[in-house]
């Protein structure tokens, strides 16, 4: 009825939403290449570059979708994760792991058991893509649910990007 059509528009309006910019890029397809940008590239893309690095501190999504699961993160080492959901997201994405930035809306789903490096999940659309130092929290409950984090790496590369040092090899 209505609701089955609701959440199949909702779902894809998330999966259209989570295009190339939000998901894998075509650079990560291809061996990263190890050139190096010239001094103007670097100084017109400064500040740009540091706006990107802000936003790769902090992880905070709201979720809209079905699902019951919950996770903790202190490391990838310790962390676990219980249940299964998809969603649609929308809000600050987290660490980009790549050099063009995430859309901050999109269609995630994951569904296991996941403690510490032993990962029994399944997950479809655009992955939390969570960074290896990332201390954070999830939740869904039936129809809606959070993700918070913060990665530590990534301040480090937002505080030596002041200096044009380029921690995570990110920048654009």
């Amino acid at each position: 009825g209505v609701m089955k059509r609701f959440w199949i528009g909702l779902l894809t309006v998330g999966v259209l939403a989570s295009g190339p910019c939000s998901g894998i890029a075509a650079e990560e397809e291809a061996p990263k290449t190890t050139a190096s940008h010239g001094v103007v590239h670097k100084i017109l893309l400064y500040i740009p570059n540091r706006v990107l690095d802000v936003f790769d501190v902090v992880r905070l999504r709201l979720r809209v979708g079905p699902g019951l699961a919950a996770d903790v993160r202190a490391t990838k080492v310790a962390s676990a994760f219980v249940g299964s959901y998809g969603s649609v997201y929308v809000g600050l994405p987290g660490p980009r792991n790549r050099r063009l930035p995430k859309l901050p809306v999109g269609f995630e789903s994951r569904s296991g058991v996941q403690a510490s490096v032993a990962d029994a999940t399944v997950s479809g659309g655009i992955g939390p893509d969570y960074g290896p130092t990332e201390i954070g929290a999830g939740v869904q409950a039936l129809i809606v649910g959070v993700d918070a984090g913060i990665e530590p790496l990534e301040f480090l590369d937002l505080l030596a990007g002041f200096f044009f040092i380029d921690l995570k090899d990110d920048d654009l």
